[in-house]
């Protein structure tokens, strides 16, 4: 079984910073969290962000951000339409009917691009849908326990990532690791 993060690995860029900004264009009154949601995404990709401080901080966003909308199926739709050119050429010559997506990202904004993947296993972060409030946070060693919580204890084959920081515990647990860097690839275990 293969397992690949998503943002920065086989998505060029941060989907869910693109998903915001695309938000804040349909619903301007977001612009204000521009400030703190993009010192949050610098924080969090250098790994100095704990995650008590990411639920403090930016929880309260997500749920004011969730609630605030009601049709996340539409938008993550239009979203993709305009994003699908993001996807890296890589993952199509990689791609397993057994691959497991994990990511941070949410799996509301995720669904639909597994379903036009073909993806049937994503552990993603999730929230509520009825009260927007995050009931998993699937970042750094959380990634572990949501996998192990949706999958129980996989073997491992190739794990692919952009941030040995943010994901290098996985390297224990795969038998090969790949680090991705725009479209290069480095097997580094």
């Amino acid at each position: 079984m293969n397992i690949y993060d998503f943002d920065d690995t086989i998505y060029d860029g941060e989907s869910i910073l693109d998903f915001f900004l695309c938000y804040v264009r349909e619903n301007p009154a977001f612009l204000r969290f521009i400030p703190k949601v993009l010192f949050g995404f610098v924080k969090y990709k250098l790994g100095i962000v704990t995650l008590e401080k990411m639920q403090s901080d930016y929880f309260p966003i997500i749920k004011k951000w969730y609630c605030e909308y009601d049709d996340w199926e539409g938008f993550t739709k239009r979203f993709w339409d305009t994003h699908m050119h993001k996807i890296k050429p890589f993952y199509a010559e990689v791609r397993r009917d057994d691959d497991i997506i994990l990511t941070a990202s949410p799996e509301l904004t995720m669904r639909e691009i597994a379903r036009r993947l073909e993806i049937r296993n994503l552990v993603c972060s999730r929230i509520d849908e009825e009260t927007g409030e995050v009931t998993r946070l699937c970042m750094r060693q959380n990634k572990i326990l949501a996998l192990r919580e949706d999958f129980g204890d996989v073997e491992i084959d190739d794990f692919y990532t952009d941030s040995m920081k943010n994901d290098g515990f996985f390297a224990e647990h795969a038998k090969r690791v790949f680090l991705v860097k725009g479209n290069k690839i480095k097997r580094i275990k």
